[in-house]
């Protein structure tokens, strides 16, 4: 555990909670790579690289011996290749066990920034543009268009819940296996196979999951400097409260947590002494001891 983590705020049990919350999400995090690294390791799964965690938990890739030179491979610092791929019963395996981890990740987060003050520079006030000059630049002549240059993007695990999407209904499409034939009176038509209904093996693009474990493995990997940003976050949206309907406006989220079961989790509160079922996963109960941990050090912050 970083010597940040272990002499901050957090009390005693807190502290105990989060170092062994954290070295679980670790070998959680270790066994996806693992699971990238077999699934790409295949032949014909499209990528040509073997995935590994170091100890400091960032997520990189090196190419195999032998491998031709003309395949893109995976590059260090988890650039990944477009051409990553892996089969879809692997890449959905990753991605229910990815979900609650990045969820408990966060939790702990917010559970480490407790107790973290930081002082926040004023804001500069918006200064209005003069009414002449709105007007005066449609009149302008317009000059050519020039393509902004593409800022490498960073990668960094997200200190918010995704929103629930209350008013949504999903959708059920028909298959494209299972539509109807509908065939018209002209006979000489060329007669269209359908395509074949979706197999476990078939290959899904992975460069996005191989980023968000980029972004894990980061997070957890520098969890101290996290817990500043999400204290940063705070501080922020606190000031915005305080100047009232002049900040209201630039407040986006009131509050990390979203409202009902973590993203993820099939646990709806943490209790230790219960028995559990046995679809309840490790990951299950990181996560519900990760927001047991989360909202303590929320209802902390608001009291205070």
């Amino acid at each position: 555990m970083p010597a940040a983590m272990v002499g901050g705020e957090v009390p005693m049990d807190g502290r105990v909670a989060i170092e062994s919350n954290w070295e679980a999400l670790k070998r959680i995090l270790a066994m996806l790579v693992a699971m990238v690294e077999m699934g790409v390791g295949r032949p014909g799964a499209g990528g040509v690289g073997a995935g590994e965690l170091h100890a400091g938990g960032k997520f990189t890739f090196f190419p195999r011996k032998g491998a031709a030179a003309s395949r893109q491979v995976l590059a260090e610092k988890s650039k990944l290749s477009p051409a990553l791929t892996l089969p879809r019963h692997l890449y959905l395996a990753i991605l229910r066990l990815l979900r609650p981890a990045e969820a408990a990740a966060r939790r702990l987060i917010i559970a480490a920034a407790r107790g973290i003050v930081v002082t926040l520079p004023p804001l500069r006030p918006r200064k209005p543009k003069p009414a002449m000059l709105r007007g005066a630049r449609a009149f302008l002549p317009k000059g050519p268009k020039r393509r902004p240059k593409p800022t490498p993007r960073i990668l960094s695990l997200s200190l918010l819940d995704p929103p629930r999407r209350l008013f949504h209904v999903p959708r059920r499409p028909v298959p494209a296996h299972a539509a109807p034939r509908i065939l018209g009176l002209d006979f000489r038509a060329t007669y269209r196979p359908l395509p074949p209904p979706p197999s476990p093996n078939d290959p899904i693009d992975a460069a996005r999951l191989g980023q968000r474990l980029a972004a894990l493995g980061a997070a957890l990997d520098d969890l101290p400097g996290q817990a500043q940003r999400f204290a940063r976050w705070q501080a922020r949206r606190d000031a915005a409260i305080a100047q009232g309907s002049s900040g209201a406006s630039r407040l986006r989220r009131l509050t990390p947590l979203r409202r009902g079961r973590p993203p993820g989790g099939r646990l709806s509160h943490y209790d230790p002494a219960a028995t559990l079922p046995r679809k309840i996963r490790e990951v299950d109960e990181i996560l519900a001891h990760a927001h047991a941990l989360a909202v303590y050090a929320l209802d902390c912050h608001d009291t205070t």
